[in-house]
């Protein structure tokens, strides 16, 4: 089969096969795969979006067809504006080397400045955060939306909704430690049946009243919101959960590349979405009262149960992927030390992106369960749902407008016309969504609030510590220097010491020296730092300075989406001269215990938070995929 590669502006590359001749086969399986991890989110939408808005406007149980066509038309061009336009167009050809997502936007636009801007990295902070709301309220408000089909079915399964929903989630978390490669097959085809169940599900209805297709003229949306300015940011917010999930073709940009996210969304997501919500209004417009749930109530008898179970499975499969999302996403925020090390599975040896956080995964179901129960009902749910994502893309909107200013040279006012045409939409989106947070929003926002005191606690206290680490450590040449005129008494074999800074004696050399009286005939003084890229080429992985004929300094370079693996790593070195032999090496690591102080410049409780963050921290060893048999730990105690 033929391996996918990006391009420069995210499209898919397919190079050749092994006799010269491109099968079409590769492109359709990405396309599948796509169905189901890029498009579960916003292909679930239609389950609560067009109810959610039309009992907005239909607040006395009944809708006028001025009402179902001006929501409808909202529906089809907030569609088209955000995710044809916006995200199709645009913002996946600012690919980082392939990779989407928030924090690559954050790290393509910081690339193009001399030294790190703080700017840019609220930015990227503030997108990551808002996004940790997101992956906790899709699986509750999806899942249980699906779920609530079974009151359709019959009313006496009404109380079994939300036990119902526990037990799919409850059996969805513990399933992650497996990982998704075991089901990954399945969820392009069982998402492709839904699509096309939720087209054909629209179109009987739309032959029954064709007359709805008016519905794609704009003049619609603008009549419904002119005729009722009391209710125009309520119903917009409502329209909003229509395009919830649109930011996921950004960040599966490197799984699938930009050219099956979009022809999946060409060829089938798009036109399935349109003719189903189009057929739910034409649905409602045959009846002379508001449906209870719009989306099973316009199923034929025969189809309700089927289409409850298929929508069980697409809900579960659409959290799955966000989900994954959430693994991915704070990887990338640990490898670019916004978070302390957390405790990373690998779940598959063919794919190094499929990856299991236990701590991670179960602070996440446990909120998600949380929200079932505090909120009892999907409609409830979506009063929480969108300030999240509203807020996710008017910071792509912003980092957007640096990387066309300044990667892809565009000119200012080019530029400044594109910010505007997608923060105007946006920011109407997000001024809807706030008036919710009374009702729900605030759920969303807390979980932001608490992410991004977390992170800034720990990029904070990480400053402080390094600082003040730094300012009672000895130069490494110097000490070099003496110890090559006076020389220890000198041990066979390579001595590794771990160190953010690579200018200092190690706090473990010191103390090695201190205690043991002796040195390595080699010694080399290593640190690992993270590129503004998602890989780096094994050629940039390593480099070598030589200090003297006893002290080395070794600098590893991983990509933001890569595991270290230092031993791995460290074999590249032969290349350059240094005949790296793990059995006769050494690696010497500092465990620090910190005590809060009051003489830091951070409040009391920001350093006890800050302990507390580094207490949670992974191992280095097995963070760092070091052999335990050859690590020294020795201990040290610091007051921040």
């Amino acid at each position: 089969m033929a391996n996918a590669d990006t391009g420069g502006d995210g499209d898919t590359t397919v190079q050749p096969t092994a006799h010269g001749v491109h099968s079409q086969q590769n492109l359709r399986i990405l396309i599948l795969g796509a169905l189901g991890v890029v498009y579960g989110d916003i292909g679930t939408s239609p389950l609560y979006a067009f109810r959610e808005a039309l009992f907005v406007a239909a607040s006395d149980g009944s809708a006028t067809r001025e009402d179902v066509l001006g929501i409808l038309s909202l529906i089809i061009w907030a569609l088209t504006l955000i995710v044809t336009i916006k995200y199709v167009t645009f913002v996946l050809r600012a690919d980082n080397r392939g990779e989407g997502g928030t924090l690559s936007l954050m790290s393509l636009a910081g690339s193009s400045f001399p030294t790190r801007s703080t700017a840019i990295l609220i930015l990227g902070v503030l997108g990551a955060a808002l996004f940790t709301g997101d992956s906790m309220i899709t699986p509750a408000i999806s899942v249980l939306a699906a779920v609530e089909g079974l009151e359709t079915v019959t009313p006496a399964l009404e109380p079994y909704v939300v036990p119902v929903t526990l037990v799919i989630l409850v059996g969805l978390f513990s399933v992650q430690r497996f990982g998704t490669g075991a089901v990954g097959g399945i969820f392009g085809p069982i998402t492709l049946a839904w699509f096309i169940a939720l087209g054909v599900s629209g179109v009987s209805h739309i032959a029954a009243n064709p007359g709805v297709l008016w519905a794609v003229n704009p003049y619609h949306a603008v009549q419904y919101l002119a005729s009722n300015p009391a209710l125009a940011l309520g119903t917009i917010g409502a329209v909003f959960l229509a395009v919830t999930g649109a930011e996921a073709l950004y960040v599966d940009l490197g799984h699938f590349g930009r050219r099956p996210i979009v022809m999946a969304w060409l060829w089938l997501v798009f036109p399935c979405l349109l003719l189903n919500y189009i057929g739910q209004g034409a649905f409602v417009l045959t009846r002379t009262e508001l449906p209870e749930n719009i989306f099973f109530d316009m199923q034929p008898g025969w189809a309700l149960l089927p289409m409850v179970v298929l929508a069980t499975a697409a809900t579960i499969i659409a959290s799955q992927a966000v989900i994954s999302g959430a693994f991915s996403l704070v990887r990338q925020t640990v490898q670019m030390g916004l978070l302390p090390r957390f405790s990373i599975l690998h779940t598959s040896e063919m794919q190094e992106g499929q990856i299991y956080l236990p701590r991670v995964n179960w602070l996440l179901g446990i909120g998600v369960m949380i929200l079932v129960v505090g909120f009892q009902k999907s409609g409830n749910l979506a009063s929480a749902y969108g300030i999240s994502v509203t807020g996710q893309m008017v910071v792509t909107d912003l980092l957007l407008f640096i990387v066309m200013r300044r990667i892809w040279n565009w000119s200012l006012a080019g530029s400044l016309l594109t910010l505007v045409l997608f923060l105007v939409v946006d920011l109407v989106f997000l001024g809807s969504n706030v008036i919710k947070v009374v009702e729900g929003g605030w759920v969303t926002l807390t979980i932001a609030l608490v992410m991004c005191l977390i992170i800034w606690t720990w990029v904070r206290g990480s400053r402080y510590l390094f600082d003040k680490t730094r300012r009672n450590e000895i130069p490494l040449d110097f000490l070099a220097s003496n110890l090559l005129k006076k020389k220890p008494h000198l041990v066979s074999g390579t001595a590794v010491f771990l160190t953010s800074d690579p200018l200092s004696a190690p706090t473990a050399l010191m103390h090695s020296l201190k205690h043991y009286k002796v040195l390595h005939e080699q010694n080399v003084i290593l640190s690992v730092v993270t590129a503004p890229q998602p890989v780096v080429p094994d050629s940039e992985r390593v480099k070598m300075e030589t200090v003297n004929e006893l002290f080395m300094r070794v600098t590893l370079t991983f990509g933001y989406m890569e595991q270290p693996n230092i031993p791995r790593a460290l074999a590249i070195c032969r290349k350059q001269g240094w005949k790296f032999d793990i059995m006769t090496t050494s690696f010497f690591l500092s465990r620090r215990s910190l005590k809060a102080s009051p003489n830091t410049g951070m409040p009391i409780w920001q350093d006890r938070l800050f302990i507390g963050l580094a207490k949670t921290a992974a191992d280095a060893t097995e963070y760092f995929q070091i052999p335990t048999g050859r690590v020294v730990e020795i201990g040290t105690q610091l007051a921040i």
